[in-house]
């Protein structure tokens, strides 16, 4: 997770490669949705039984037959237990007095496995050792055919699809096979939430796929845009994968089917949640070279917010009504982040969705007040999107209006301090609706700016009309 205060941003990014061997356990790992990982093959982990209540929860992949022998090592006046599972069922329990704790289980399927510690008496460290855990790898299991030629972003060497880990949910209309279409140029499609844009679809993303690969990813939900986006985008095939969890989001097949989709679109959910299971993986990683490889990336609502270099990121708190962030820049429930996609037509940008309707412009202004002079700021309402080449020149389609918010020499962060009502003057508001152009790169566009600002000191706080 990120370490969030207001408006202290999170730099440091995490190592894109693969995650390493633990050797002891890290809190909080006392759900199965939490597991801590992976376990690597006689790599004792160390860890503690701290109360009643506490259970501690560890993950590893098998990808091929296997036995395991599993030993739980502890103090003699103490008495825990282990629990191995495989993604549907309990595979055994280890319930005895013995100490160790230690017995030997055949495992058979290939995929993700989980084991459960736990206390019976006692509580105290232990030493968890799992032998025979087969060597990692992409596996055995190519259940989507092999490449045909030409390539996602001009080249197909990405091999077989791997093995899909268990529990990983996806739900995969049409070929199964890489249609590896070869693209010279993409784009990023940013969708403001509510009913999506069929005319964003056919008329910006249609045309730079060439009947491609869709991967549409989501922590929660089902496979609702799979026809949807088949049949408007006449696409080879769409996969939903609900990435969930960290460890499926590090995995190859995740990677792999990312690599290879011409087009990858971030469904709506929790921008929080997003960040939280996909920083510092290979999910990320793909993510950050959909557009350099000439492939199309988009999303919508909260996979809109996570496009641009600095994110709304409200985990665990309230999220903020425009109301509350002009009274405060450093109000409880204003938080930012950064560090995610390094896409270079959205730095030094912060994106907002549901936008006039459910009143954002006050919030975008405060989050901007206390971001890095030069801050951009894309507002988008519901039914309306703003699609951008790689060059930064921007087209909305859709019913709505696009805001975008900028700065120049005489906008005035009048009071941007923490403890006091924000006071921003002078912004540059330029209303977008549809055909309308704008380059968030150079500023280039034909749409007329208008001043406006927020007071936070005052409760009829705009200044100006913003969305007049």
């Amino acid at each position: 997770m990120f370490a969030r205060t207001a408006f202290v941003l999170c730099l440091a990014l995490a190592s894109h490669g693969s995650l390493a061997c633990i050797s002891q356990e890290s809190e909080s790992n006392d759900a199965e949705a939490d597991a801590d990982g992976p376990v690597c093959s006689s790599q004792a982990v160390t860890g503690g039984i701290d109360g009643r209540r506490d259970q501690d929860w560890y993950y590893f992949d098998v990808n091929q037959a296997a036995t395991l022998t599993i030993s739980l090592d502890h103090d003699g006046r103490d008495d825990f237990d282990w629990y191995l599972y495989d993604p549907q069922r309990q595979l055994y329990a280890a319930e005895t007095g013995s100490v160790p704790e230690a017995a030997s289980v055949s495992v058979d399927g290939v995929g993700l496995y989980t084991l459960k510690v736990t206390r019976y008496r006692g509580q105290g460290a232990y030493t968890l050792d799992v032998a025979g855990i087969p060597d990692s790898g992409t596996g055995g299991g190519d259940t989507g055919g092999g490449d045909t030629g030409g390539g996602s972003g001009g080249s197909c060497d990405q091999g077989p699809r791997p093995s899909k880990p268990g529990g990983l949910t996806s739900y995969l209309t049409g070929n199964a096979a890489d249609a590896c279409v070869s693209q010279s140029s993409g784009g990023l499609l940013v969708m403001g939430g509510g009913t999506d844009v069929d005319a964003a679809f056919t008329r910006r993303v249609k045309p730079l796929i060439g009947g491609g690969d869709v991967v549409v990813l989501r922590t929660s939900g089902s496979d609702g845009y799979n026809d949807y986006l088949l049949n408007l985008l006449g696409a080879d095939s769409v996969e939903t994968l609900m990435v969930d969890r960290p460890q499926h989001a590090e995995s190859d097949y995740v990677a792999w089917a990312i690599r290879t989709a011409e087009f990858v679109w971030i469904a709506g959910g929790d921008q929080s949640d997003y960040l939280n299971q996909w920083q510092g993986t290979l999910l990320q990683a793909a993510l950050d070279e959909v557009l350099a490889r000439g492939g199309v990336l988009g999303g919508t609502s909260a996979g809109a917010a996570v496009q641009s270099e600095y994110i709304y990121d409200p985990d665990g708190v309230l999220g903020a009504y425009s109301s509350e962030a002009v009274t405060d820049l450093c109000h409880e429930y204003i938080n930012v982040s950064t560090g995610f996609l390094g896409t270079a037509t959205m730095q030094n940008v912060i994106v907002d969705t549901h936008f006039a309707e459910r009143d954002r412009m006050g919030r975008l202004m405060a989050f901007m007040a206390g971001l890095p002079n030069g801050i951009r700021g894309i507002g988008v309402d519901e039914a309306t999107s703003i699609f951008f080449t790689s060059d930064g020149h921007g087209v909305v389609d859709g019913s709505g209006n696009v805001y975008i918010l900028a700065e120049d020499g005489s906008t005035s962060r009048t009071q941007a301090s923490c403890g006091s009502p924000v006071i921003y003057e002078g912004v540059l508001r330029y209303k977008l609706s549809e055909f309308d152009e704008f380059n968030i790169l150079t500023g280039a566009t034909s749409v007329s700016p208008k001043r406006i600002g927020i007071d936070g000191r005052d409760n009829d706080f705009y200044i100006n009309q913003p969305y007049q």
